[in-house]
């Protein structure tokens, strides 16, 4: 989120400083272990399928402007068990904001990827115009247009203190402290490491992802699709096994605490990092029920509602924030990159944010989250 706004500040030539704890792309956030989903049709406020068009041109213009492919649009298949929810009026409402998605019973699922196990309670939303992102790549074509357009960038520059003061804010790292008019914090997982001076309500976990052999070259990308899947074992995702890669797959519930500074164990250091993973694809895509290839260890960052928080720090207009955004944001790291920009340059934004405002949480109490499926990266 960070690098998208910083370029597109700069681009329309605000003095802009990147500053970022380690050297993006990196391992310490929520962006490493491409690829994302990029997916249209979303339930929940109508903001999110419209900023995730959006988000989806903007990447084909960054694309251009890098010279680097970054989306692959291999299709997105949301499958649930209808026993749970049903996804009828989801495409019934995406169709309504100009997303044209499929409605798709268990036996045609099973006819178009024969290798899926689906029992006859299933149902899915096909988007085929939806796909993945290489995150990482997509980082680094953000970074490259930014400095290009003139932003500079401090790494391994860890934040020790921020002071707002009216009309401006000062940013005190170990290197020195620097002094501008407005300033945006896209912390991630790391936000509790900004307090006192903002607290959001986000909670940090620790998620893992593995790469599983396959038995058949229909699960390699441009034979079969992204996919989400809700069951009673919980809600997952995952991707075509890319280049040989393996199909990759994680578990968008469940996951444990993890604080800033606290080390984060490695995959395989619970039994269930690779157990959770395994038994979804024994029991619905044996043929990708391989030899474990390859795992890796990221972090999500909760709000209480799973909805995103973008906003203005409560008590100093000129800082915003933006977080919260769940394990489903990574697509709509460009639309919100260029929103920020709006925001502090013309101090308001052509998309209707207010179901992100921190205001949301001032007399609500929330539950415990639930991991809508729906609203998966």
């Amino acid at each position: 989120m960070g690098m998208s706004t910083g370029y597109y500040l700069a681009e329309r030539g605000v003095r802009t400083l990147l500053i970022d704890a380690f050297d993006p792309p990196h391992h310490e956030g929520s962006h490493h272990g491409e690829p994302r989903l990029i997916r249209h049709a979303y339930s929940g406020d109508p903001v999110y399928t419209e900023m995730a068009v959006c988000a989806h041109l903007l990447w084909n213009e960054v694309e251009d402007l890098s010279k680097t492919k970054l989306l692959v649009q291999s299709g997105v298949l949301n499958m649930v068990d209808s026993s749970l929810y049903s996804l009828k009026n989801r495409v019934a409402l995406a169709k309504e904001q100009g997303v044209h998605p499929e409605w798709l019973d268990a036996a045609e699922i099973r006819r178009r990827w024969p290798e899926l196990h689906i029992p006859d309670s299933f149902e899915a939303m096909y988007e085929p115009a939806a796909g993945y992102l290489y995150s990482e790549k997509c980082v680094e074509a953000y970074r490259k247009l930014a400095l290009a357009e003139g932003a500079e960038l401090l790494t391994y520059a860890k934040v020790r203190k921020i002071k707002a003061h009216e009309g401006s804010v000062t940013v005190y790292t170990k290197d020195g402290e620097y002094h501008a008019g407005a300033a945006i914090l896209s912390a991630g997982a790391w936000f509790s490491a900004l307090s006192p001076f903002v607290n959001l309500p986000i909670r940090a976990v620790r998620k893992v992802v593995g790469w599983f052999e396959t038995s058949s070259p229909t699960f390699d990308t441009g034979r079969f699709p992204g996919f989400t899947l809700n069951t009673r074992e919980g809600g997952y995702y995952g991707f075509p096994s890319i280049g040989g890669a393996g199909l990759k797959i994680g578990r968008h519930d469940t996951g444990t605490d993890w604080f800033p500074g606290e080390p984060l164990s490695p995959f395989g250091s619970c039994a269930e990092d690779e157990a959770d993973l395994r038994q979804v694809l024994e029991a619905y895509m044996p043929g990708a029920a391989g030899k474990l290839k390859r795992g890796a260890v990221c972090k999500y960052e909760i709000s209480p509602d799973e909805d995103f928080i973008i906003d203005r720090h409560p008590e100093h207009p000129h800082v915003l924030v933006a977080g919260g955004f769940s394990g489903h944001g990574f697509k709509f790291s460009s639309v919100v990159g260029k929103l920020l920009s709006e925001l502090v340059v013309d101090g308001q934004t052509r998309y209707p944010i207010q179901p992100f405002s921190l205001a949301r949480f001032d007399q609500q109490v929330q539950p415990e989250s639930s991991f809508a499926l729906g609203e998966i990266e």
